[in-house]
């Protein structure tokens, strides 16, 4: 049992070393393209593909904590109203008729800050993220627009048409692999997207999403 104890312990040591053995980068600045699958809640709307990208800058606070700030921008989608009559009191006091389908364009922008928490080793290193923010987002907003082209909207409804400005919040983690001392290659980067847009169709306002990021760290 003692024997077992010290190889344990001979392995802590060892890790601990390793670790502590790399001078502390206090800063990383990242840039990354961005995959996210979004989930629109509305039932007649499949989940949408946005493709974009940015980056930001991370502060370590030692080799296992940081903090991280983090900007991404996706470029328009295509969001498609199938044909059809419908009961939206939110718009419209009368049912509104849509006699071709409608196909309007969002994009999306997200600014979010938290911490990360690092497991350092000398070539790689997984790490978890809790970020918080918000986003923004013309998706909704044009769809209004496109389905009151026509029909007699409420004045609430037009006002409601600009973009909205909502709660946003990711969770995942990603992998880190050291090319050089102050360069690292970042091949997968996954998060739970929750954003709180207000539909105004059915006044819904949690869309749960997927996102997908890689790209490339420096560190200084």
């Amino acid at each position: 049992m003692n024997f077992r104890k010290a190889i344990l312990l001979g392995i802590l040591l060892l890790f601990g070393s390793s670790v502590y053995a790399q001078d502390l980068q206090k800063v990383e600045v990242f840039g990354e393209y961005s995959y996210l699958r979004f989930n629109p809640t509305l039932s007649y709307l499949k989940n949408r593909s946005f493709n974009g990208g940015g980056g930001g800058v991370q502060y370590n606070f030692n080799h296992f904590l940081g903090i991280k700030a983090e900007f991404m921008g996706y470029g328009s989608t295509n969001f498609t109203i199938p044909a059809g009559t419908y009961s939206i009191p939110k718009l419209s006091p009368n049912p509104i008729v849509i006699n071709a389908p409608i196909t309007t364009q969002g994009n999306m922008f997200t600014y979010l800050f938290g911490p990360v928490i690092r497991v350092p080793d000398s070539r790689v290193t997984p790490f978890g993220e809790l970020l918080f923010g918000g986003s923004n987002s013309n998706a909704y907003g044009n769809q209004i627009l496109a389905i009151c082209n026509g029909t007699t909207c409420t004045t609430a409804a037009k006002n409601a048409s600009g973009t909205q400005h909502p709660f946003t919040m990711a969770f995942g983690g990603g992998l880190d692999i050291k090319a050089s001392e102050h360069f690292s290659i970042r091949p997968l980067e996954i998060a739970w997207l929750l954003t709180r847009y207000t539909n105004p169709l059915t006044s819904t306002n949690n869309q749960n999403s997927f996102r997908y990021s890689a790209g490339a760290v420096f560190h200084f």
